[in-house]
């Protein structure tokens, strides 16, 4: 799966979003659905998402230049926390509306609004399956997070489903007028998956551009550069995430009599043994340093 694959799928998640986004508010308006509304404004968002993350892809693409010799990986990075940020921002002001809208007196929403959920949810999380298979093929975070972009959109139809059922049928099957702020209550608890998923994209995103460690895959590392022969040790090894791969530094310590030539050499096969034992590795550093111990 190539970057032009992971771009039309992105386009093509933006504008289911947007002609969701738009039917959703319709029937939300003209339904007095709060949940109907909430979700459209989740869908809203997706699209804004969308936008970000074919952005971030495509910039994410662009090969190592002079001006940023390692690359544009980070990008990716910059979009995911985009995307969750928006979440949040979505979040809160579904939110506010839903209290709002308990605040207010009023009745209950449309019964044949009920219809629209279920085609939507079932196109939202076919299409966040779509998408998360290309993010999974490429590592790409910037796609993993439009995925989930799209399943948290699919989970609060659903919770908004719940909510203007019972809003609908509760209060004349139950007796319990008080029911009818159950669409209300399936807004403010969709509001609360997309906060959840808001964080969970931001979390990553941050420990990315912030040059986090990745302590498992540096001690992998470690082991794989000592089997070359010719390295006694293998310390200071750091991994950290760029884009849809790692960049790795590490000190070899050799024998102290070595010629630089033959050290260089040997670096370079470390590299490369590396380098095929973990293909998710695009960059790998190496300081040599003369093995001084005793008894080495």
């Amino acid at each position: 799966m190539s970057d032009k694959t992971l771009r039309r799928n992105t386009i093509i998640g933006l504008l289911v979003s947007l002609a969701l986004a738009a039917g959703k508010m319709l029937v939300g308006v003209l339904g007095h659905s709060s949940a109907m509304v909430a979700d459209a404004v989740e869908s809203l968002a997706d699209s804004i998402g969308s936008s970000v993350v074919w952005q971030g892809i495509r910039v994410s693409s662009q090969p190592p230049d002079q001006s940023h010799p390692y690359g544009y990986g980070k990008a990716e990075a910059v979009s995911a926390f985009c995307v969750g940020a928006m979440l949040l921002v979505a979040a809160v002001i579904i939110s506010v509306k839903a209290v709002h809208d308990m605040m207010t007196p009023h009745g209950a929403p449309a019964a044949w609004t009920l219809i629209v959920f279920v085609p939507v949810i079932v196109l939202k999380e076919t299409l966040s399956r779509f998408v998360m298979r290309g993010a999974a093929a490429l590592g790409s975070s910037a796609a993993r997070a439009d995925a989930l972009h799209h399943r948290a959109d699919a989970i609060t139809s659903f919770a908004a489903l719940i909510g203007v059922a019972i809003a609908v049928f509760g209060p004349r099957l139950f007796h319990a007028p008080g029911l009818v702020l159950a669409d209300e209550v399936a807004a403010m608890i969709g509001s609360v998956i997309i906060m959840y998923t808001g964080v969970s994209l931001i979390r990553p995103s941050l420990r990315e551009l912030l040059d986090a460690t990745a302590p498992e895959l540096a001690e992998q590392v470690k082991g794989t550069a000592g089997e070359v022969d010719g390295v006694r040790l293998v310390e200071k090894v750091h991994a950290r995430k760029s884009g849809r791969g790692y960049h790795i530094d590490m000190h070899l310590h050799v024998a102290p009599d070595m010629a630089v030539l033959t050290a260089h050499s040997l670096a370079g096969k470390v590299k490369a043994h590396i380098r095929e034992r973990h293909p998710s590795i695009q960059h790998v550093l190496i300081h040599i340093e003369p093995d001084e111990r005793t008894g080495t």
